[in-house]
């Protein structure tokens, strides 16, 4: 019999190449249909990234395991900031956009401050997933409409399609096989790791599958760092914590009402809500303008605390 341990990784590892090649092949077909490539960053690109996260809470939720299914979520876009940001910035300073401050960051504290909400009822319903969808719609018209009056959707395709029809398409089927079968495996077989340790499923999400699933994050960060190109770093933490909210909770409690148990509402979420302040603070000196290696350490000792007051 193959240890849980391992299929739980297995599943990590198909999530993660499953995720890459559905963004991948997505694109080409986005090209080939000749949607802007701006267009094309802020749906497939951006909705793509976040179709791990999205596939393991529709399948956490929808197997009854709904502390999977949120602490998911919340604990991605904690080590998402914690952790990737803060490893990013330990092997090269990233550098801060002023629309990161003055736009990018007061909607992602806009859709957590709007979940830290939601949670007080222990509950997300449908209602509020409609709502959140509603929000994905215009947070996306919005950026859509700003980019058009900065004159930036000039540019209709950057670069031709590299993918044939038919192997976009095969690889898009593929991957989206993919994402459901490793969700499968890794929502499964925590929720076996968590017994098996007498820990709780909450514990495991915010940690081993949150982490996993932010994989594809931190792996772009590590790699842009060191090729020193983190110019577009913050901003891609940024709009991925803002997608996990309102894209993958929006999506999975319309499908399946997800609820919220206590710890997660009274400490996981306000512990998101504060990491998100934090941010906040890191990238409001305008002198030097970027989150340097000492802060990026310091993130790395908040995280590790909040895992050892986690446990």
């Amino acid at each position: 019999m193959i240890p849980v341990y391992l299929l739980m990784l297995a599943g990590l590892l198909l999530l993660f190449l499953s995720g890459k090649y559905l963004v991948d092949s997505s694109v080409a077909i986005a090209r080939r249909l000749r949607i802007p490539t701006m267009l094309i960053a802020l749906t497939v690109v951006s909705l793509g990234t976040s179709a791990p996260e999205l596939l393991v809470s529709l399948q956490a939720a929808i197997s009854g395991y709904p502390e999977i299914a949120v602490g998911n979520v919340v604990g991605s876009n904690i080590s998402n900031i914690l952790l990737v940001l803060a490893i990013t910035a330990v092997i090269f300073p990233i550098p801060v956009p002023p629309s990161s401050v003055r736009k990018d960051w007061p909607i992602m504290m806009f859709v957590t401050v709007l979940l830290f909400v939601f949670s007080f009822n222990g509950n997300l319903g449908r209602g509020e997933g409609i709502l959140m969808l509603s929000f994905l719609a215009g947070y996306i018209l919005m950026t859509v409409f700003q980019s058009r009056r900065a004159g930036r959707v000039a540019e209709e395709i950057v670069k031709e399609p590299q993918m044939r029809w038919w192997v976009a398409g095969a690889i898009f089927v593929a991957s989206c096989v993919g994402l459901a079968f490793g969700a499968d495996l890794l929502v499964d077989n925590a929720a076996v790791i968590a017994e098996d340790l007498g820990m709780s499923k909450r514990v495991i999400s915010i940690t081993m599958v949150a982490v996993g699933t932010s994989l594809p994050e931190l792996v772009t960060g590590v790699i842009a760092a060191l090729k020193k190109e983190t110019d577009i770093a913050v901003g891609n933490i940024i709009g991925s914590n803002t997608m996990n909210i309102i894209a993958v909770l929006g999506i999975t409690s319309v499908i399946k009402p997800i609820g919220i148990e206590e710890a997660i509402k009274s400490f996981d979420i306000p512990w998101m809500v504060g990491t998100s302040l934090l941010l906040l603070l890191l990238m409001l000196p305008a002198v030097r303008s970027r989150i340097n290696r000492l802060e990026g350490i310091v993130m790395i000792l908040i995280y590790l605390l909040y895992i050892y007051l986690l446990f």
